[in-house]
């Protein structure tokens, strides 16, 4: 464990360092607005990119991208490369930015009960943030989706079980599942070997989260299968966490009208790169779940640029893959 804690250390300390290299880089398309939310839970900047098409009187669909632990949004945006994609396909990214106050490593604090829950800590951050992007700028309110890497990743869950009415559709890249962890040990246990919680009971509870809604959690997660940060069963979990939330979120019963049970199971490679499985759940004929498993991929994010901590080029691309997914959904 000591190892792996200093390899996490090393990961954190290279990303940290790459950041500076920011200033460098070439201006996208579109363009950067920056904000600052304050609240009774907290306060947190935040950096929303426009689309270079963005039309104030045209409401857009918003993907909310949460940040990994050492990370911010300059870096968030270079490795997922999603600002390029907003502008090919017109859409606005915003980008919350964890504080150094509130976890050294600027990790958002998914293990704390405080922020697990709807209308409380992080989560309300999270959300004023969002209204007060809705507030200026043209959003389509029921396009609105979640995701995020690593710690990232685990709020991303968080925010898709209890703002289940705000967001269409959620992808948590080599994160875990809502409640996975609850205080800084179970934290770190399952980090390293999975959770030790039952992926059906947090289904439960995810559902219970937004106020037992009759609606599905539509969810995608990546994970590589040499992740030495959150074990590769984390998204395992995951997978099986949300589909049980859409099992009683369909009709209020926990009845497997949704099943943890793959319809198909795809294999492909990339060309020169990684070889990777699409694991794909329907329900009623339609896409429900799909898990992509990156093989020999670690901490990363997958289809990332060349050369920055956090990213592996080898891998299928997950942004465009995830607003692939996302743009077939809606509130």
């Amino acid at each position: 464990m000591v190892h792996l804690h200093q390899q996490l250390r090393h990961f954190l300390s290279a990303i940290i360092a790459a950041c500076g290299l920011l200033a460098a880089l070439p201006a996208a398309a579109g363009q950067w607005e920056f904000g600052l939310y304050a609240s009774l839970w907290g306060t947190r900047e935040y950096q929303v990119w426009l689309p270079s098409n963005y039309n104030p009187n045209t409401p857009l669909p918003v993907v909310l991208m949460l940040h990994g632990c050492g990370s911010e949004p300059n870096s968030m945006a270079a490795v997922s490369r999603y600002n390029q994609l907003a502008d090919s396909e017109n859409f606005i990214v915003v980008y919350p930015r964890q504080n150094a106050t509130a976890n050294p490593m600027r990790c958002w604090n998914f293990m704390l009960p405080l922020n697990q829950e709807r209308g409380t800590g992080e989560p309300a951050v999270l959300m004023g943030i969002l209204n007060k992007v809705k507030s200026k700028y043209a959003v389509q309110d029921s396009r609105v989706y979640v995701t995020g890497i690593s710690a990232g990743g685990a709020m991303a869950s968080i925010m898709a079980a209890c703002y289940s009415d705000v967001f269409a559709a959620v992808m948590v890249h080599s994160g875990g599942m809502y409640k996975g962890a609850i205080g800084m040990l179970t934290a770190a246990d399952s980090l390293f070997n999975g959770s030790s919680f039952d992926p059906k009971v947090r289904g439960k509870d995810a559902w219970r989260c937004s106020g037992s809604p009759r609606r599905l959690m539509p969810t995608m997660v990546f994970h590589g299968t040499a992740d030495i940060v959150v074990n590769p069963v984390n998204g395992e979990q995951t997978i099986e966490q949300f589909l049980q939330t859409s099992d009683v979120g369909d009709d209020g019963l926990d009845n497997d009208s949704v099943r943890y049970r793959a319809d198909s199971i795809v294999r492909q490679t990339v060309p020169y790169g990684r070889s990777y499985s699409i694991d794909t759940y329907l329900h009623n004929g339609a896409v429900i779940a799909q898990k992509y498993t990156v093989e020999g991929m670690n901490h990363a994010w997958s289809g990332g640029p060349p050369g920055w901590p956090f990213s592996d080029e080898l891998g299928p691309d997950a942004t465009v893959i995830s607003w692939n997914f996302f743009k077939h959904y809606q509130r």
